[in-house]
């Protein structure tokens, strides 16, 4: 068998297992999911009425609160991605200091295995997490234009954001020492999206916020998603996306490579 196959099948077993915890401990994977439900229920019904009034364009619909819909549900779905991350980070930091990262490098198993199967489980967790808020979402009126072209678009950038995102949550979890660090690491995954075009345009903020949420990652990825939802073309918004989320995943993969091999249990 070549490296890769050994890589492949070890990242498999870990696989497996780590999607095997989330099954047995559901709490989890529910609080992930209710976060940003909770926020869609909040923004929609207690704050859309104002500021579904107060958007550009909107859809057309005599109702505020079906514009603010639109408008804020690919900002919810970017969170739900960024809520898994958090979650692997947390998990990958339990690994590490209970000394089980320390039990598999005696086995003959592929090096990068334990930290690929995390990333993977939380992948599964990710595509299952936005399909359930989404559907709520649905439920609650929200409509897309999207092409064909556009539902792919659309899933590609979750899925990239998510891959970029969950690899930078394995490296801080890696960095924290503590589960009780990794819980509060990333927390600027959740906190950037409220920064950003994702509830409210850029040029409502005040000029010093509004350059910094124009530049900052979650705003063109938000942007594009958006887009790709409502049937319209990204523009330049996707290659930033795009961009964003190459350099996270090479600067996090990098870095959780070099903390792994560092990791000792305490």
């Amino acid at each position: 068998m070549t490296t890769l196959t050994y890589t492949v099948r070890d990242s498999t077993t870990l696989l497996r297992r780590n999607l095997k915890h989330l099954i047995r401990y559901p709490s989890l994977t529910v609080t992930i999911i209710a976060m940003p439900v909770i926020f869609l229920l909040l923004f929609v019904f207690v704050f859309g009425g104002t500021m579904g009034a107060g958007l550009p364009g909107g859809t057309g619909s005599a109702d505020p609160r079906a514009d603010y819909l639109a408008y804020v549900t690919p900002a919810i779905l970017v969170m739900t991605v960024a809520a898994v991350s958090n979650s692997t980070a947390i998990l990958i930091a339990k690994d590490a200091t209970e000394g089980i990262i320390d039990r598999f490098r005696t086995m003959p198993m592929a090096r990068s295995a334990p930290l690929t199967g995390h990333v993977l489980a939380a992948m599964v967790q990710t595509v299952f997490a936005v399909l359930v808020v989404f559907a709520v979402a649905l439920a609650l009126g929200y409509r897309t234009s999207a092409s064909v072209a556009g539902w792919v678009g659309a899933a590609g950038i979750i899925l990239l954001l998510g891959w970029a995102v969950t690899w930078l949550c394995v490296a801080l979890g890696l960095a924290s020492g503590s589960v009780e660090a990794a819980s509060n690491a990333p927390m600027p995954l959740i906190l950037l999206p409220f920064l950003s075009s994702g509830f409210v345009p850029t040029d409502s903020m005040p000029t010093a916020l509004a350059w910094f949420a124009e530049n900052q990652p979650f705003t063109p990825i938000i942007e594009t998603l958006r887009a790709f939802l409502e049937g319209r073309d990204p523009g330049s918004d996707v290659w930033w996306a795009i961009g964003w989320c190459l350099l996270m995943t090479v600067f996090s993969f990098w870095w959780a490579g070099r903390l792994f091999q560092r990791v000792r249990a305490v």
